[in-house]
């Protein structure tokens, strides 16, 4: 059965320093929203990667990408031969900030884990899973997270409540590291969070006084983000809007799954769009 690699989203992300080595120190509340690519491996010879999927054109030019440089990191620290066939199923746009690259990495992990019959502790998973990227740790478990440091401090979400979301790109590729040198180094300071919320409207209302301290940047780079958030906050029911992750998809909080899906057809239809409610549970990457 293809593992599920879903759409991650920050719903706010702040970036609260800077290592010495460069990286980004960020504060964020990730959530999963029940879209995503697939993932499946099958015995094999070799390590292959066959794509299919609307969004598979975007990564025909990629002859490395992050499911394959997942495997080689997984078979590397186990000592065993990068043998698998995997195809994936690409249902995210490439370089949106949803995490589609990360979340795929995270899927090739858990599904070869399976495959390979390897049984890793989930420290040492989050270890090679961190080498791989920022986003990946927390996709590797793939259910709502605090997500602090780099990306490798990640501390369990408050109650969240039910909700919708629609998701909106205007089919624009932003750079991360193009968005990250534009924030010129504004930091902000960590949130304060509760222990959870009763209702989506008192969650959009608190995460309203937070924010997503890449959106500005973003915006200066590709002003198409400000047309997106513009009009998500235009849709009947839409509680918050704001950007994901460095861009250049946007999300809108809704009051349900089936408000979400109804608004999202009504945006234009050149943008990537998608409406409804958050993902089930990733499998175990173990």
């Amino acid at each position: 059965m293809p593992e599920s690699a879903p759409a991650k989203l920050n719903l706010f992300l702040q970036v609260t320093g800077r290592r010495p080595d460069g990286y980004h120190l960020l504060d964020s509340l990730v959530v999963f929203a029940d879209i995503g690519d697939a993932l499946d491996a099958a015995p094999a010879e070799a390590l292959s990667l066959t794509l299919d999927g609307p969004e598979a054109g975007a990564l025909a030019a990629e002859p490395d990408n992050l499911a394959l440089r997942a495997a080689r990191a997984l078979a590397d620290a186990t000592d065993v031969a990068p043998q698998a066939a995997l195809r994936l199923t690409k249902r995210l746009p490439v370089a949106s900030g949803i995490g589609g690259g990360s979340a795929d990495a995270a899927a090739a992990l858990r599904v070869l884990a399976r495959l390979w019959n390897l049984r890793l502790p989930a420290d040492r998973m989050t270890e090679i899973a961190l080498s791989l990227g920022a986003d990946v740790p927390v996709c590797l478990a793939s259910v709502p997270h605090r997500m602090r440091g780099v990306g490798e401090v990640l501390s369990a979400a408050p109650a969240l409540p039910e909700f919708g979301l629609v998701l909106a790109n205007p089919r624009i590729a932003l750079s991360t590291p193009s968005v990250f040198r534009a924030l010129a180094g504004r930091h902000s300071g960590a949130a304060a969070l509760p222990a959870g919320w009763d209702d989506a409207h008192a969650m959009a209302a608190d995460l309203a006084s937070l924010a997503n301290d890449l959106e500005p940047p973003a915006i200066a780079i590709c002003p198409a983000v400000a047309e997106v958030l513009a009009a998500l906050r235009a849709l009947p029911g839409a509680l918050l809007a704001r950007m994901s992750g460095s861009g250049a998809t946007c999300f809108a909080i809704m009051p349900d799954a089936e408000s979400a899906a109804r608004a999202a057809a009504s945006l234009p239809a050149a943008w990537w769009r998608w409406g409804g409610g958050l993902a089930r549970p990733a499998s175990a990457p173990l």
